[in-house]
């Protein structure tokens, strides 16, 4: 059992930055892949970014020059900075980890960006 807790989440204007949070706890095993998915209305589910246990790195093409995903490995955490925000980035974000064949979610978080 994995639970993820998300955190960092809210409204932003045009221009803003936000740092999302998302810790997992539970049975974890060590190499695995973290990351987020978003989805904004009407719209299907989007992957965002992963980073895999060494630290490799995946990034949608919309976000790469404006987003940073990074992990501790250490408190099994991984977190997503949002720079430049549009308004097309307002979405419900969603944690994902992935580990011995088993795919785990986070409830989401939402992320408003609008003046």
């Amino acid at each position: 059992q994995v639970q993820l807790v998300e955190s960092g989440g809210g409204l932003v204007q045009p221009g803003g930055s936000l740092r999302l949070s998302c810790a997992a706890s539970g049975s974890i095993f060590s190499i695995n892949v973290m990351g987020w998915y978003r989805q904004a209305p009407g719209k299907e589910r989007e992957l965002v970014a992963s980073i895999n246990s060494g630290g490799s790195t995946n990034y949608a093409g919309s976000v790469k020059d404006r987003f940073t995903i990074s992990r501790d490995n250490a408190v099994n955490t991984v977190y997503l900075q949002l720079n430049s925000l549009k308004p097309e980035d307002t979405a419900v974000y969603y944690c994902v980890l992935s580990t011995r064949g088993y795919t785990y979610w986070g409830k989401g978080t939402q992320v408003t960006v609008s003046s």
